[in-house]
């Protein structure tokens, strides 16, 4: 098994007065971090198939609570002490990047350097139309979104910053409060495009839903462009979502994957109750810790 491999709890669609309670729960129990998705809107019509479900089907409902990560992520730091928080994902193409830098670098300083940017490019044609970006020159967008990020969120504290590329142009400029430590920054997706910016411009990649086999095959792929990138010698960060992993066994051998740093749990589909509930989490979370985590040391 990898040395040092986190687990890491999925809340996307919690009830907004959950977050804090289960924040300290899982900071209590050892969890390694806690992942926050992004969804600026629900569009009551789409132009696009959802791209993780069988039939591109959205598979929650216009109410579901999708509170904005960056405010809940501040709401969890403020209760716990050591758990980290991470996007998984935000949708950084619909945003202009230094209003995007000036909110990681206020809550990394804020959460006291326990948060990582996890990035996607987005899918709803809608969500591009609505905020007034171009879907068209997203992943060239994004590119440049995440250089602007790193600089103004290289650790060390506020910094001289200018950027003078195809989408983005602005002089030197210092946005304060920034971070002590640089906020790492994590890609998202399958395609090919994709696995190359989070392996040679990314600190790691963050997957979705996926078979064993599937995540083998993109893990090594990622191991291997980030062997031709720059960055060879950093470290890279790999968090996984297996569909086939429920017991110790099964997360022993996704632990054992060459690159796997984090793996992603919802430990309350595995042993019954309302999901929904506060109390069936809590409990289905300490159980996972005594059955699987302290197991795997």
């Amino acid at each position: 098994m990898n040395e040092n491999v986190t687990f890491s709890l999925p809340m996307a669609m919690t009830d907004t007065d959950q977050l804090g309670p289960l924040a300290q729960v899982a900071d209590e129990l050892g969890y390694g971090a806690i992942a926050l998705p992004d969804s600026v809107f629900y569009p009551e019509q789409v132009s696009a198939d959802y791209p993780y479900s069988a039939d591109g089907s959205r598979f929650w409902g216009a109410d579901t609570p999708f509170v904005d990560p960056f405010l809940a992520i501040s709401a969890m730091a403020a209760v716990t002490e050591r758990i980290r928080f991470y996007t998984n994902v935000y949708k950084l193409p619909l945003r202009n990047p230094l209003l995007a830098a000036k909110e990681v670098s206020s809550l990394a300083v804020l959460s006291g350097n326990r948060f990582s940017l996890g990035v996607g490019l987005a899918w709803i044609p809608e969500e591009f139309a609505y905020t007034g970006t171009a879907k068209s020159t997203r992943g060239k967008r994004v590119d440049e979104a995440i250089d602007i990020v790193r600089e103004v969120c290289a650790g060390g504290g506020p910094r001289w910053v200018e950027h003078h590329g195809e989408h983005y142009d602005f002089d030197r400029l210092m946005i304060s409060p920034a971070p002590s430590e640089p906020v790492p920054i994590l890609g998202a997706g399958y395609a090919e495009a994709a696995l190359r910016r989070a392996a040679q411009r990314c600190d790691g990649w963050i997957s979705t839903q996926a078979t064993l086999a599937e995540i083998e095959q993109v893990t090594a792929t990622l191991l291997s462009l980030r062997q031709e990138s720059e960055r060879a010698d950093e470290a890279f960060q790999i968090s996984v979502f297996c569909t086939e992993a429920w017991d110790l066994d099964s997360f022993r051998r996704l632990a054992a994957i060459d690159g796997v740093t984090d793996i992603q749990v919802a430990p309350w589909y595995f042993y019954g109750g309302e999901r929904s509930l506060l109390d069936t989490r809590i409990d289905a979370m300490r159980r996972f810790r005594d059955e699987v985590m302290s197991q795997l040391g």
